[in-house]
């Protein structure tokens, strides 16, 4: 039995391998197929079961609790005026975000296709961790708490960003790159569909081109003497054209924009979306770019939690021991996979690095390093095994009550720490406020614009143009300018009423948003810091002559 067990799971993978058939389902057969090993036991594949299920469980439960922010209702509205592009990004997101139409304020239901590409992500990692050498189950349960219940990993799991569509691209991009390096040079045709989708939800994908090449080059690079690569290639291009053609009939405003906002480069209203007339923003001296190098290393170990202590002790301990005799127990990687992990995990760590010495980046962009960094760090984590899932354990039950948090404003944080309550708390009220005023409504700022939209899309709200940076809600109206015919009302963020050309302040309201309390309507502030002042400006149209 127990050959006829192997004989079968090899012919399985040699199935495959031949490229007869390819579905996740298989996939996931080979993941859960169980070969016995000396280390390989009914209670590593409990564990593995838990980890997997108790992940995708926990972000349920904290997807149905935590509101909305105000990325998310910024990005979800796009899912109702579905395009090939947007003013910030490519369509992916838009489509992630679907279940925003099954029930209107609802960030449970906004947040059910965000959820299912995060599972889908998770379960495609288990079967390209596996295949990529992580046989045992207890090491692939590892594996996964590292690139599931880091900080990043456990926002991302529930929020919906452009780096949602991102991972399960880049995660199928090396799932499908590995078998191509492990002999089936076709599956370089369907590794190109996975980076064109993963183009389609962030601009960063174009990171996976020099990881794919210095694999080739290192695991097969007679590779390059056949079609396939290039058909690859091609594939991508093809799945990407739609965004591209998008960008040429709309003045190629989202790349012009992401090439300023990736460059740290200033950018005014929306005609001025350009690199040749932004305005340089980064850093300058030598000391000021030492400082943002530092500042992106130390945001990247601190996105590890707690974790971050034990992987940088196995590192130290990998490094002392290196040159050693191996012990027998020690997990190996496949020679074939083993340069794609490296490149897809130190290129974007070095390429942001670089980027950081002469502009500012944001902590979140080069997070695609941490789903091939995991079972790198499985080599040397093995010995603190369970110093790694109890921080692993804190780290998740830190998200919690931050999440708990945001619905509740129930602890005890300082101001400063109250930045979850700033986006979430007190737009489902102020949209009830809004409701009631006369007349169309307009916001300063586009976030504020998202959230009433998020949770009253039956109302006619918008963002005027020229006051803040400009926003798909701008874009939307390049063609047809907002003018007002009759009076409006203004929602502003607080200080005096912006000055608009042929309109005069007829009156005003001013709401006051505070931890934990209902939104209040008074003259001056009921607690001492407010979360949020909205101040409500009527304008009425101004006749020519008229100094008031």
């Amino acid at each position: 039995m127990r050959l006829m067990g192997a004989g079968t799971s090899v012919g399985w993978r040699s199935w495959i391998d031949r490229g007869r058939i390819l579905t996740f389902a298989a996939g996931v057969e080979t993941v859960m197929n169980h070969r016995r090993t000396p280390s390989s036991s009914a209670a590593s594949w409990i564990l593995l079961a838990v980890v997997i299920l108790g992940l995708l469980a926990w972000r349920l439960a904290v997807a149905w609790l935590m509101p909305v922010t105000l990325d998310e209702a910024y990005y979800f509205d796009w899912s109702r005026h579905l395009a090939w592009g947007y003013f910030d990004h490519p369509p992916g997101v838009a489509l992630v975000g679907l279940g925003t139409l099954l029930e209107p304020g609802s960030a449970f239901a906004a947040r059910l296709g965000g959820l299912l590409a995060g599972a889908a992500t998770l379960l495609v990692l288990a079967v390209l961790y596996r295949r990529c050498g992580l046989r045992d189950p207890a090491d692939l349960a590892l594996a996964l708490v590292l690139a599931g219940a880091t900080l990043p990993g456990l926002a991302g799991g529930i929020l919906v960003t452009p780096d949602t569509p991102l991972a399960l691209g880049w995660a199928l991009a090396l799932f499908e790159a590995e078998r191509a390096l492990a002999g089936d040079r076709r599956r370089w045709v369907t590794a190109g569909l996975a980076v064109g989708l993963g183009l389609l939800g962030k601009y960063t994908m174009v990171l996976i081109g020099p990881v794919l090449l210095w694999a080739i080059l290192r695991a097969d690079w007679r590779a390059l003497r056949t079609p396939w690569p290039y058909l690859g290639a091609l594939a991508a291009l093809l799945v990407f054209l739609p965004n591209i053609l998008w960008n040429a009939s709309h003045d190629w405003v989202t790349m012009r924009f992401q090439f300023g906002h990736g460059f740290s480069t200033q950018v005014g209203d929306l005609a001025s979306v350009s690199a040749q007339t932004v305005e340089r923003t980064g850093p300058e001296s030598f000391g000021e770019r030492l400082e943002s190098l530092l500042g992106y290393l130390g945001a990247q170990l601190g996105f590890w939690g707690l974790i971050a202590p034990a992987l940088i002790w196995g590192l130290v301990a990998r490094l002392r021991s290196r040159g050693g005799a191996a012990k027998p127990d020690t997990p190996a990687l496949a020679s074939h996979a083993r340069p794609l992990l490296m490149a897809a995990t130190f290129f974007p760590l070095g390429f942001f690095a670089l980027v950081a010495t002469f502009s500012q980046v944001q902590a979140n962009w080069p997070l695609m390093y941490l789903l091939s960094a995991a079972p790198l760090a499985v080599l040397w984590l093995r010995p603190v095994r369970v110093w790694v899932y109890a921080a692993a354990g804190v780290n998740l039950l830190l998200v919690t009550l931050y999440a708990y948090h945001s619905a509740t404003a129930s602890l005890p944080l300082p101001d400063s720490q109250n930045r979850i309550l700033r986006e979430t708390h007190g737009f489902a009220e102020l949209a009830q406020r809004v409701a009631e005023l006369d007349g169309p409504v307009y916001v300063e700022r586009y976030q504020t614009t998202a959230m009433l939209r998020f949770y009253r899309p039956d109302l006619d709200i918008d963002q005027w143009p020229g006051l803040t940076r400009p926003s798909e809600f701008v874009r939307r109206h390049m063609d047809e300018p907002v003018v007002p015919r009759g009076p409006f009302w203004l929602i502003t963020r607080g200080g005096p009423p912006p000055a608009i050309e042929g309109f005069a302040v007829e009156r005003s309201r001013r709401f006051f948003d505070c931890a934990g309390k209902p939104l209040s309507e008074t003259e001056t502030a009921p607690c001492r810091r407010p979360l949020h002042t909205w101040p409500a400006y009527r304008y009425r149209p101004q006749p020519s002559g008229d100094p008031t």
